[in-house]
């Protein structure tokens, strides 16, 4: 049996800038939980990895861990180091920047982000 989250509807929708500029909703501001990931499927065919933190920070990075091709990104654990809030792949553990990409334990790899908002 699948328990769904009880979750209060604001009207708030997430939404992603596209390459075009457009803005594209993934899903409610009330599906996100801090410390959880949801997977969003783009028009492009790409899927996003979605996160708020406790402070209401959004961020948007891509689903595809560049280690492994597993897209699985959204199901990984977040935290901050140095005050900078990251996302830790749940197959090799590599971190990764939630605002650059950048990834913290290979400065060679990094990760596509995405301007993210709720309206």
């Amino acid at each position: 049996m699948t328990l769904a989250l009880e979750t209060t509807d604001t009207g708030l929708k997430v939404r992603i800038r596209l390459a075009d500029g457009t803005w594209f909703a993934v899903c409610d501001l009330s599906a996100l939980l801090p410390g959880r990931g949801v997977a969003a499927l783009l028009p492009d065919g790409r899927q996003a990895a979605v996160f708020t933190d406790r402070t209401g920070g959004l961020y948007a990075v891509d689903n595809r861990d560049p280690f492994t091709g597993a897209a699985v990104l959204s199901r990984g654990l977040t935290g901050t180091r140095a005050g900078r809030p990251f996302v830790a792949s749940p197959l090799l553990k590599q971190r990764f920047d939630l605002e650059t990409g950048r990834c913290l334990d290979d400065d060679a790899v990094r990760l596509r982000t995405y301007q993210v908002e709720a309206a």
